[in-house]
């Protein structure tokens, strides 16, 4: 369990620093606690909800969280991980996952080059146009996340840096959206799924610890240094994804 309490403690530092790296969590619960794949999802998420809950308190405490965008994101995508988790049971997993990878990857490299007026995005909650554009993101983060099961950070951050959000805010905005995705799907895993509650306990407290240390490390970052960061994170899970999924499609093949 050693190597499991070393994996979630750095799940929680990149949750604070960066806002992703929640999806390692999963593969590490099937390898060090023996769960099975179903299983360690929805161990995973039902963590990830008080990791969220948590990461927002401390980053409101901060005033990190711009909430006039946060909330038509994290309300469209609770909406649509609802609709995406119907959808995942008529598509096949390896083919989503490998494309889940890609765009990951390609999500990650847009995030390395500057937004275009090298400014924060001038979001208008005024403006009717700003807020469908963030109910977009929301509704394909939300259904995105439903269909694979992965997070909405790994997707929302990068999506919202490309278009010129502050990494700071992106980052802050995610772990709302993270509540509203893993707080709906978790709903249906206490219902249909299969906890293992005393796991989900002591990896909730561990990543909790890890996350408290990456925000305090966020908030004195630059905001170029952690643009760069959280592309380079994105690159090696969308990388981590591609060959997992890739291995198990050859595997079935």
């Amino acid at each position: 369990m050693a190597a499991l309490a070393a994996t979630v403690f750095i799940v929680g530092v990149l949750t604070g620093l960066t806002g992703i790296g929640g999806i390692l969590v999963i593969p590490a619960l099937g390898a060090f606690a023996g769960l099975s794949v179903q299983s360690s999802m929805a161990t995973a998420m039902l963590s990830f909800v008080f990791v969220g809950l948590a990461a927002t308190w401390l980053q409101e405490r901060r005033g990190a969280i711009d909430w006039a965008p946060t909330v038509p994101l994290s309300l469209s995508a609770a909406v649509f991980s609802y609709l995406g988790a119907l959808a995942n049971s008529m598509a096949s997993a390896q083919w989503l996952n490998l494309g889940l990878s890609v765009i990951i990857i390609f999500a990650g490299a847009s995030v390395i080059r500057p937004a275009r007026s090298g400014e924060a995005f001038p979001f208008d909650k005024r403006k009717k146009s700003h807020v469908a554009l963030m109910a977009a993101i929301g509704a394909g983060v939300g259904f995105i996340s439903g269909l694979t099961g992965v997070g909405g950070p790994v997707l929302s951050i990068p999506a919202m840096m490309a278009l010129g959000f502050a990494p700071l805010a992106s980052i802050a905005a995610a772990q709302v959206i993270q509540v509203a995705v893993t707080g709906s799907g978790s709903v249906g895993n206490l219902l249909y799924g299969s906890i293992d509650f005393s796991t989900a306990t002591w990896i909730t407290l561990v990543q909790l610890a890890g996350l408290v240390m990456g925000i305090r490390m966020a908030h004195t970052f630059p905001a170029n240094r952690l643009r760069r960061l959280v592309a380079l994170v994105c690159l090696l899970v969308g990388g981590f994804l591609f060959v997992r999924s890739l291995a198990q499609w050859l595997a079935l093949g």
